[in-house]
């Protein structure tokens, strides 16, 4: 009997040990987004977001067999605990070579509407998604070859199943899943959100230095004249649809929108990007020109640079500049501090599954 029994245990090691593993199945579930006072995203029709496909972006974005030398990730350059972006002026590629423009923040692209990038090159998120894959200067990796990586792991092979319905790995997925991930990151946890829904206070200071915010400028009342930042900044995204010239320079060292249009009038015109976590995202602009709030806020009181496609309200300042004093330019970092979203950085749903 002993025989029998030790006989009938090996069989079934042997028989468990080599069970083939469960086919993964397709699951269409989708993936519950919320986004708090934000307005209602206009979700792409062609690419919704699922749990399995958010899941298999996530991977994705944290996969460093993307690059050519199997180093470097989307969030080597794009770090969760900086909202999403670099704090180095220019991220260096695989190769040490450093790119041309500051990496931008990749949150809250669900309320981007008007292309990718400072000079909107790419049209939609998922076009974005896989330059950089491919870029010399970045990540110098063919999509061929990352397909290939890819397909070598059941891991992924799964996921794409579970995503897309078969194993078919394609640089189109891989671009959409990427585009699903990026929409899911929402910030809309701040203690100004929190303020609006009356669970904070403000303290005078950011009180003081959101109605600077708020107040346009106004040459003939000084006193009540305002920093007119939501001008430009506006809704509750703190951000525009729109390519602007922010006097940077009188000879243009970056042609911006205008390498995509041709129009004179975008030349040297870059993206007016969101002020959501803008204290965790230095250095500020396009070339990162500038390490601190209190620099970027001294540009626009008094050191804006006169160039024939500057925008227009910013061209009505340069007479008197904003006039903003020490408490005023205080106040308004104070305020702007209160966009700050610790929970964003902090959510497990964002951070690295591997």
């Amino acid at each position: 009997m002993l025989n029998k029994a030790l006989f009938f245990s090996i069989t079934l090691l042997v028989a468990s040990g080599c069970a083939k593993a469960p086919e993964p199945i397709w699951d269409t579930a989708p993936y519950t987004l919320a986004f708090g006072g934000l307005p209602e995203p206009e979700l792409p029709a062609d690419n919704p977001l699922t749990e399995q496909g958010v899941k298999l972006g996530r991977m994705l974005f944290y996969e460093t067999r993307l690059s050519g030398d199997n180093s470097m990730a989307c969030a080597s350059c794009h770090k969760q605990e900086n909202a999403f972006t670099d704090t180095n002026r220019f991220s260096v590629g695989i190769d040490g070579l450093e790119g041309h423009r500051q990496a931008m923040s990749a949150v809250n692209m669900l309320w981007n509407t008007n292309g990718y990038f400072w000079d909107g090159r790419a049209q939609k998120l998922r076009d974005q998604s896989i330059i950089p894959i491919q870029d010399v200067l970045e990540m110098n990796e063919t999509m061929e070859d990352v397909v290939e990586k890819l397909e070598q792991d059941t891991l992924y092979t799964h996921q794409f199943f579970r995503a897309f319905g078969s194993e078919n790995i394609t640089s189109y997925r891989i671009s959409l899943a990427l585009e699903q991930f990026m929409n899911s990151i929402v910030s809309y946890r701040s203690k100004y959100d929190l303020f609006l829904d009356g669970e904070a206070n403000f303290t005078e200071e950011e009180e003081l230095g959101m109605e600077l915010f708020f107040e346009e400028y106004n040459p003939y009342f000084p006193e009540t004249s305002g920093a007119d930042c939501g001008h430009c900044h506006g809704g509750k995204n703190f951000s525009s649809q729109e390519y602007m010239n922010n006097g940077l320079d009188s000879i243009y060292n970056d042609d911006g929108r205008y390498d995509v249009t041709g129009l004179e009038s975008d030349r040297g015109a870059m993206k007016v990007t969101t002020l959501r976590n803008i204290e965790l995202t230095p250095p500020y602009m396009h070339d990162g020109r500038f390490n601190t709030l209190e620099e970027v806020i001294d540009h626009y009181n008094e050191g804006l640079r006169n160039n024939a496609s500057l925008n227009p309200a910013l061209a009505m300042t340069m007479g008197t500049g904003l006039m903003l004093n020490d408490t005023d330019k205080s106040a308004l970092i104070a305020f702007l501090k209160t966009l700050t979203d610790t929970s964003l950085i902090q959510d497990s749903r964002y951070a690295s599954p591997f």
